[in-house]
């Protein structure tokens, strides 16, 4: 069963979440937007909401290869007190817009997310459990969460419980806005393996940026460390990520620790290392979840790998099997 662990969607309705202006004008979505073909015009957010999230279906649909994906949500920043910062929220997707996705698509997956400091955290985290969550999804860069912070004990408790995994970003990011810049290590992530979580760490720490720090050593070391931590793909073939397949592809015990994630809409870019013949080649591939397949396979990853994510996320445990078996 192939499965994308990593995929988004954008919610700018009100009722479904937030997108700020500042991303809204940024040069990344507009970018993602026309190669897409579409074209966000002030006041219709609702066609412009409606155009993505039909975008992303019709694509999964037209991806034969892919089983299914793991769709995130995207909480809110919140206060050291637990409240909601509207004022350093750029993005926003609702839990509830996802699981109506999940309900409505066959191969839509339920990918949650809470941030660990709101005061119904838990709460929340055991609202989307029930409501069929395959994973757990944070940005630290941009929600302002420090994963060693004490206040995420009991919500790894919980995860570690329910068996869960979380899916942390690590590494650089440039599309939104970095809120708290010093949460980049996958290192903070150990104080949740500690207590028996499954984690996930996207994009294996890569950088995003030239200048940035690259973390992709240090997790793969982490990853030879602790059994239950993993590392996606996505967005690894970006250029400024894609130095990574040496580490990956170079280590066998690194290779094993690491699962399927495109991060769509994210434009998969085909390595200079495929040569320009294949380059060229995939480039004509309009569809950016199969072209972010094309392009692994042909840098020869394996197919214990394409097989691993429906195993780190328990698909055929979880709801009785239900899922797993909807996917057959």
């Amino acid at each position: 069963m192939l499965i994308d662990c990593h995929v988004h969607v954008s919610a700018l309705l009100p009722e479904h979440g937030l997108m700020s202006q500042q991303i809204l004008k940024s040069f990344p979505f507009r970018f993602m937007q026309s190669r897409l073909g579409i074209h966000h015009v002030d006041g219709q957010d609702a066609l412009t909401e409606q155009a993505i999230t039909i975008r992303l279906l019709t694509l999964l649909d037209e991806t034969t290869e892919l089983d299914a994906a793991a769709v995130l949500a995207f909480d809110a920043v919140y206060t050291a007190d637990g409240d909601y910062d509207t004022a350093r929220t750029h993005l926003y997707v609702k839990n509830d817009f996802v699981i109506n996705l999940a309900k409505k698509h066959p191969k839509v997956l339920f990918g949650a997310s809470v941030h660990p400091y709101r005061k119904d955290a838990i709460a929340e985290l055991e609202r989307c459990i029930a409501a069929g969550a395959v994973l757990l999804k944070w940005l630290p860069l941009t929600q302002d969460i420090n994963p060693a912070d004490p206040r995420c004990i009991p919500f790894y408790e919980c995860l570690a419980h329910h068996k869960l995994p979380l899916l942390s970003h690590t590494g650089g990011e440039k599309t939104l806005p970095n809120i708290n810049p010093d949460v980049a290590s996958p290192a903070l992530l150990t104080e949740a393996l500690k207590r028996g979580v499954t984690v996930i760490a996207a994009h294996c720490g890569t950088r995003s940026a030239l200048f940035e720090t690259d973390y992709v050593e240090l997790f793969a070391r982490l990853s030879k460390e602790h059994e239950h931590l993993y590392g996606d793909t996505s967005a690894l073939n970006l250029p400024t990520r894609s130095a990574a397949y040496n580490t990956l592809l170079s280590d066998p015990a690194v290779m094993a620790k690491v699962i399927h994630g495109s991060d769509w809409p994210v434009i998969p870019v085909p390595p200079l290392r495929l040569g320009m013949k294949n380059v060229a080649e995939m480039f004509h591939e309009p569809n950016w979840l199969r072209r972010d397949i094309q392009i692994k396979k042909r840098l020869g990853f394996n197919q214990e790998y394409w097989e691993r994510g429906a195993k780190v996320l328990r698909l055929a445990e979880r709801q009785g099997g239900q899922i797993a078996s909807s996917l057959r």
